[in-house]
């Protein structure tokens, strides 16, 4: 069949998380319909994590298109730019405040940047309780998706933004996510100023990082007098088990961590020790760089199941910067028969993963294709504004990052190297901020 046009096509996101969300908000800002599905019951179902950074150049490009930026600034933390690099004694090696007014990457939590979108969105959107199990039909559509507990739903474009053991992923690429050899161990402390004040003091209002090649522990201030710290180490990914525990034998977990820091300095060993509950399992997966898929006119990946990274402060910028893309170029299709103007979004992550040894970089085919650009017609909003994202995220006119020490002690594995390409100056940051990706 030959796809209808993006004003008519059923559009289904799977998957409402920052990406997905910020997808459905640009694309009914220009009056596409989208429906978004998501596993979970509903959206307090559970945690959404810790505290992230939109940067200027992709996560607020994004957000200026889905006329959020402004709101955004209201909830950010600017203060949250705060960073601290130590050594394993506690030395402090580098130290960046904010300047008055820098909103070069404030930071905001997940929960809260998922209720700024949630609530910009038309009444029933998203779609709770809806776990997709499979898609079906022909690549030229419609697509059938299967959902746990039977209930299927017929739709004409898929788009993946399930994150990293995608769904969707499947329909287009054989790739799955494998174990970086690198894990997380997230501890939380609350009330932190009243209770943690020692640690509240270490970590001040953003992020404190420290690292011996090996292993390392970056902290994080979140909203809510909250702090997260992540206990990051190479280790095999069933660490726990060959230990002969279970996540849930907290006391055991931390004498075995103070053990392996024993050489640290008591201050740092303390955001092992002194955490309220139990801690969390985070092993890192990656896919392989670069995750590259052939066009397909009915389902295309965004963010994470696209091109799942380790976390070097970036991942969710550039899912919802992926969003923004292809929001705009399918609004950009308005009048034309087709919407494979997916072609554009398809060659665009190429960029988010490096480049490929031997192989030119593809230009997105909404720029070099001539008979996608009639020689006469209209001026279209939405390509200029695709335009504009494109050049913003790629020439961005940004303030200059502060300086900071090199970090010779940060290895690479090869894929984790060609993701890594994506931000070759990415400020000191969770795994690469600890020295062990």
């Amino acid at each position: 069949m030959t796809s209808p046009a993006p004003r008519h096509a059923r559009i289904s996101v799977i998957g409402a998380g920052p990406g997905g969300l910020t997808c459905a908000r640009i694309l009914q800002r220009h009056g596409l319909a989208a429906t978004v599905y998501d596993r979970d019951a509903g959206p307090d179902a559970r945690d959404q994590g810790g505290t992230l950074d939109l940067r200027v150049d992709d996560g607020q490009v994004a957000l200026r298109e889905a006329g959020l930026l402004e709101a955004f600034f209201d909830l950010a933390r600017p203060e949250g730019q705060e960073m601290r690099q130590m050594n394993p004694d506690g030395q402090l090696l580098f130290h960046h405040v904010p300047g008055d007014g820098e909103l070069f990457k404030p930071e905001i939590d997940r929960g809260r940047l998922r209720t700024l979108l949630l609530d910009s969105l038309q009444p029933g959107t998203v779609q709770w309780g809806r776990a997709l199990t499979t898609i079906s039909g022909p690549a030229d559509g419609p697509r059938l998706l299967h959902f746990a507990g039977g209930c299927t739903v017929e739709t004409d474009l898929v788009i993946g933004a399930d994150g990293a053991f995608s769904r969707v992923r499947p329909a287009v690429s054989p790739a799955v996510p494998h174990y970086s050899g690198v894990s997380f161990l997230e501890a939380w402390f609350s009330d932190v100023d009243q209770r943690h004040p020692d640690i509240a003091d270490l970590v001040g209002q953003g992020g404190a990082a420290a690292a011996d090649g090996e292993r390392g522990l970056f902290a994080q201030r979140n909203g809510g007098d909250h702090i997260r710290v992540y206990i990051i180490r190479r280790t095999p990914a069933d660490w726990i088990t060959q230990n002969g525990l279970t996540i849930n034998d907290t006391d055991a977990i931390r004498a075995l961590l103070l053990k392996q820091y024993a050489h640290w300095s008591p201050s740092l060993r303390r955001l092992i020790s002194d955490n309220d509950g139990p801690y969390v399992d985070r092993p890192i997966h990656t896919l392989p760089a670069p995750h590259t898929w052939a066009h397909n006119p009915t389902v295309t990946l965004l963010g994470d199941a696209a091109h799942l990274m380790p976390p070097l402060g970036v991942g969710v910028n550039l899912a919802m910067l992926d969003a923004a893309e292809l929001a705009l170029a399918l609004a950009g299709a308005h009048h034309r028969r087709r919407h494979p103007r997916l072609r554009a979004h398809h060659a665009s992550p190429l960029h988010r993963d490096g480049p490929t040894p031997g192989r030119r970089r593809r230009t997105p085919a909404v720029r070099r294709t001539p008979r996608l650009r009639p020689r006469r017609r209209p001026p279209n909003p939405a390509e200029e504004k695709l335009k504009q994202v494109r050049t913003a995220a790629q020439h961005p006119c940004r303030p200059a990052r502060p300086a900071r020490p090199a970090a010779p002690w940060r290895r690479l594995t090869e894929d984790q190297r060609g993701a890594a390409e994506v931000r070759r100056t990415c400020p000191h940051r969770v795994a690469g901020a600890a020295g062990v990706m």
